[in-house]
C-alpha cells in the first residue's frame, strides 16, 4: 500500500512539471445539404466550396512542397463523414496498385488515408485507407501509436467497422471519395460543436514519398503520420450522432476430422463429427459515445491461423488478438506492463493452450461516460473435454488527466469456473506526459485466487512498475524502467511472461535527420540494457546488454546492426529437443543481430535478420528470410523461411529447426478473395494449412469457406505410431448484417 501512496503522490507532483502545448491547426469541416454521388470524382458543385488540407512532404525531405498535386476536402451531413481525396499524379501510368483485399494495406500500392481522434483524446485514433483499386483497410490506434520502450502503443488492423469507398484511375492520377456512416464513429456529445483530431497522409509507392497534413515529421518513428496526438483539431457544428442498431445472425454448416489414440493407447482412431451452428451478434449504440455488444454461441471460424514460432528464450511467445469482437476500443482495455505484459488478455478468453474453448457469448460495452473511458466485458465459455465452463469478466475506467496526454485508470478482472475455482486481479495504472516527450508511466496490480494466501499487504502477489522514457528517432531519448512481480502474481486473464523477478530496463539513443543532399534518410544508435533478479534471494537471473544502429535510406532501404553480451543463471535445465538443452551453470556469450530490408513500395521485396555469435556453453546461427511479390492487384505471393541452429559440440548436442511459410491471395475484385496459408514447423513436426474463400458483397455480409488441416511429419517419434492426418476440417459460414 505504501508503494501504492508513493506511486499516486508521483502523479500529484507531476503536475508542476507540465508543459502547455501549442494549439494545433483548426480546421472548420463544412455541413452539407446537397447530395453526394459516390464515384470517387468528387465534381459536385459543392465540393469546389470546401478549402483543401494543406499538405507538406513528410519524407523523404520534411516540411517541402509535395511533388505531386493533392487535394484533399471533408464534409458531412446526419448521416455520414465525407472524404474526396483528389490525387493527381504527373505520371498516371507509374501508379502501383497492387491489392483488392479488405485490410491490405500494403506500401507496394499508392495509399490515401484519413486519421480520425473521435474523442480528441490524444490517444486514440480510427483509421481509413484505400488505394487505387478501392481496396479498404481500417485500423484502430491506440497508446498514441507509439510503443516507446513502455511497449503501450500501436494499431489493430483486425478492427472493422461499416464505410465505403470509391475510386477512379485515369490519365490525371487516381480520385478518392469515402463515406463514413457517423454511426461507425462514437464521439463526445457534449454541446453544438464537436472537436475531433484529423490528419491526412498520401503515400508514393514509386518514390517512397509521404505526403501529410498537418506537418508532421517523421521524429517519432515511420508511423509518426499516424500519430493522434499530432492531428489537427477539427470543429463539426451541429453534428448529432446516431445510435446503431446491427443485428448480425450467422449459420455454419461443415466437419472436423481428428485422429486420437484409443482407450487402450494402442492405436489412433479417426473421429468424424459432423457439425452445423447459429448464432447471433447485436451492435447497439446506447449513446453518442457508448456502444453495447451481444453475442450469442459466438464463432470464430474465420480467424486466420497463429504463426507458426520457435521459442529459443526463457520466456512464453504472445500471440496477438484477431477476433472481431473484442477490437472496437480495445485501447480501453489496455492495461500494459512493460513488453507484452499486461493484466488483460482477450485471448485467454475462449483459447486454452492454444485450443479454441466454445463461447455460450457475452455482452460487451465500451465508450466514455462524462470524462471516462468505461469498458465492460462479460463472457461465458463452454465446458469441453476435461475443461470446465468458466464466467470471464472484465472492468475498466481510465480518465483524462493533468494535461491532453495523460490518462490515470483501474482495471478489474475476475475468471469463475463452475466449481467456483476463481481468479481475481485489480490494478492501476497511469501515464503523465510530464513535459514535451517524457512520459512516467506507473502500473500497481494485485491477483487472488482459490488455495493462496491473498494478502492484500503482501508484495508476493502484486506487481509494481514506474517507467519514465522519452522516445522519438530524432535527438535524444531514453528510458529507465523498474518493475517487480511476486511469486504468487498471476492475472488469471493476463499475459505474464515472468513473475518472482525484479526487473531493471534502461535503453538510450540518438538520431539525426540527414541533410537532404545525403542518400540517408535517419540514422541513430542505441544501447540496451536488461537486468532481471530473483526475489527470492536477489540473484541475477538474466542480464541482456545490447548496442547498435539503425539506418533508413531515403529510397526506402533499411537496416540494423548490433553486438550482444548475454549473462544467464540457470537453476532448471532448458530444453530445446530431445537431443539438445541447457544443463544448469553460470554461462557468459556474446553475440550479433542484424537485418536488412529492401523498400517496401517496391513490387519485389525482401527482408532479412539474422542473429549468430555463442549460445550459453556452443553457438548459435539464425537466419530468416521473408521475400514477397506483388504480381499485380489481382495476385500477391508471399513466403518466408527461418532455420536455427544450436550447436553444443562440447557436449555432443545440437538443435536444428526450420520454420516455412507460403501466402498465395488471389484477389477477383474488392469483394471477392482467396487466401492460402501454408506453415512447416520442423521443431513440432507439422505441416499446417489454411485456405479461406470469402465473398463479401458489402460490409457486414461475408459468405467463408474455410479448410484447415495439419498433418504429423515424422511418425515415428512415438508409439504407436502417428497419424498422417493429425486434424482437418471444412466449414462454411454466412452471415448478414441488419442495419435497422
Amino acid at each position: 500500500m505504501r508503494i501504492a501512496v508513493f506511486m499516486l503522490g508521483m502523479s500529484f507532483l507531476c503536475m508542476i512539471f507540465v508543459e502547455t502545448v501549442d494549439a494545433e491547426t483548426l480546421i472548420t469541416v463544412q455541413n452539407i445539404d446537397s447530395a453526394i454521388t459516390l464515384d470517387g470524382l468528387s465534381e459536385e458543385p459543392v465540393w469546389q466550396d470546401i478549402p483543401s488540407l494543406s499538405f507538406v512532404m513528410q519524407q523523404p525531405h520534411f516540411g517541402i512542397e509535395p511533388s505531386e498535386r493533392t487535394e484533399v476536402r471533408l464534409a458531412y451531413d446526419q448521416q455520414y463523414l465525407y472524404v474526396s481525396a483528389r490525387l493527381f499524379d504527373s505520371d498516371a501510368s507509374r501508379i502501383q496498385s497492387t491489392t483488392m483485399k479488405r485490410d491490405d494495406s500494403d506500401d507496394a500500392s499508392d495509399q490515401f488515408g484519413i486519421i480520425l481522434d473521435t474523442f480528441n483524446d490524444n490517444e486514440n485514433a480510427l483509421a481509413f485507407f484505400t488505394t487505387p483499386s478501392g481496396s479498404r483497410t481500417d485500423k484502430a490506434i491506440f497508446g498514441d501509436y507509439l510503443g516507446g520502450g513502455g511497449g503501450s502503443g500501436g494499431a489493430n488492423v483486425s478492427w472493422n467497422t461499416f464505410w465505403d469507398v470509391e475510386t477512379e484511375v485515369n490519365d490525371e492520377g487516381w480520385f478518392v471519395e469515402m463515406r463514413i456512416p457517423l454511426s461507425s464513429l462514437r464521439f463526445q456529445q457534449n454541446d453544438d460543436t464537436i472537436t475531433m483530431g484529423v490528419a491526412a497522409f498520401r503515400w508514393i509507392a514509386r518514390k517512397s514519398e509521404r505526403i501529410v497534413f498537418p506537418a508532421i515529421s517523421q521524429k517519432w518513428g515511420t508511423n509518426s503520420h499516424l500519430k493522434p496526438s499530432k492531428a489537427a483539431d477539427a470543429e463539426f457544428r451541429g453534428l448529432k450522432n446516431k445510435k446503431p442498431l446491427y443485428i448480425t445472425p450467422y449459420i455454419m454448416a461443415g466437419q472436423g476430422s481428428i485422429n486420437e489414440l484409443n482407450d487402450t493407447g494402442t492405436a489412433y482412431v479417426r473421429d468424424d463429427d459432423p457439425e452445423t451452428e447459429a448464432g447471433l451478434d447485436v451492435k447497439y449504440g446506447l449513446s453518442s459515445n457508448m456502444t453495447l455488444d451481444l453475442t450469442y454461441n459466438t464463432d470464430f471460424a474465420q480467424v486466420e491461423a497463429d504463426d507458426q514460432e520457435v521459442n529459443l528464450t526463457r520466456f512464453s511467445l504472445f500471440f496477438p488478438e484477431k477476433r472481431q469482437f473484442f477490437l472496437e476500443r480495445s485501447s480501453i482495455f489496455d492495461f500494459r506492463f512493460y513488453g507484452k505484459n499486461r493484466l488483460f488478455h482477450s485471448r485467454r478468453i475462449g483459447i486454452e493452450n492454444g485450443i479454441n474453448v466454445p463461447i455460450h457469448g457475452g455482452a460487451r460495452i465500451v465508450g466514455r461516460l462524462g470524462g471516462w473511458d468505461v469498458g465492460l466485458i462479460d463472457m461465458q465459455t463452454k465446458e469441453t473435454g476435461n475443461l470446465l465452463s468458466e464466467n470471464f469478466g472484465v472492468f475498466r475506467l481510465r480518465r483524462r488527466a493533468f494535461n491532453d496526454q495523460s490518462f490515470v485508470g483501474a482495471m478489474v478482472t475476475s475468471r469463475i469456473d463452475t466449481e467456483g475455482q476463481h481468479n481475481t486481479a485489480y490494478g492501476f495504472d497511469g501515464s503523465i506526459n510530464v513535459f514535451g516527450d517524457d512520459i512516467l508511466k506507473f502500473n500497481w496490480a494485485q491477483t487472488f485466487e482459490s488455495d493462496a494466501d491473498n494478502d492484500p499487504s503482501s508484495l508476493d502477489n502484486s506487481k509494481i512498475r514506474i517507467h519514465w522514457e522519452r522516445y522519438n528517432f530524432v535527438g535524444f531519448s531514453y528510458g529507465l524502467n523498474y518493475s517487480r512481480a511476486g511469486k504468487d502474481y498471476n492475472p488469471g486473464i493476463g499475459f505474464e511472461q515472468y513473475n518472482d523477478l525484479t526487473n531493471y530496463i534502461h535503453f538510450a539513443r540518438y538520431g539525426w535527420d540527414m541533410d537532404k543532399d545525403s542518400w540517408f534518410y535517419q540514422v541513430h544508435v542505441y544501447e540496451d540494457l536488461w537486468i532481471h533478479i530473483r526475489n527470492e534471494d536477489n540473484s541475477l537471473k538474466t542480464l541482456l546488454a545490447r548496442s547498435g544502429g539503425y539506418f533508413s535510406s531515403k529510397s526506402g532501404y533499411s537496416g540494423n546492426l548490433s553486438m550482444t553480451f548475454n549473462r544467464e543463471n540457470v537453476r532448471i535445465p532448458i530444453v530445446f529437443s530431445d537431443d539438445a538443452r541447457v544443463e544448469p551453470d553460470d554461462y557468459d556469450f556474446y553475440g550479433i543481430t542484424g537485418g536488412f530490408s529492401t523498400p517496401t513500395g517496391g513490387l519485389m521485396r525482401l527482408k532479412t535478420s539474422f542473429k549468430g555469435g555463442q549460445f550459453y556453453d556452443g553457438s548459435r546461427a539464425s537466419v530468416t528470410l521473408e521475400p514477397s511479390w506483388s504480381v499485380s492487384s489481382h495476385l500477391e505471393l508471399g513466403t518466408s523461411y527461418q532455420i536455427n541452429h544450436l550447436d553444443f559440440s562440447d557436449r555432443d548436442q545440437d538443435f536444428t529447426s526450420h520454420i516455412g511459410r507460403l501466402r498465395v491471395l488471389a484477389m477477383l475484385n474488392v469483394k471477392l478473395s482467396v487466401s492460402a496459408f501454408s506453415q512447416y514447423n520442423s521443431a513440432a513436426d507439422v505441416v499446417i494449412n489454411n485456405v479461406r474463400f470469402r465473398y463479401s458483397p458489402r460490409e457486414g455480409n461475408d459468405f467463408y469457406l474455410v479448410y484447415d488441416e495439419a498433418f504429423n511429419m515424422d511418425r515415428e517419434r512415438e508409439i504407436p505410431e502417428l497419424p498422417l492426418m493429425k486434424n482437418r476440417t471444412l466449414l462454411l459460414k454466412f452471415n448478414y448484417t441488419f442495419n435497422i
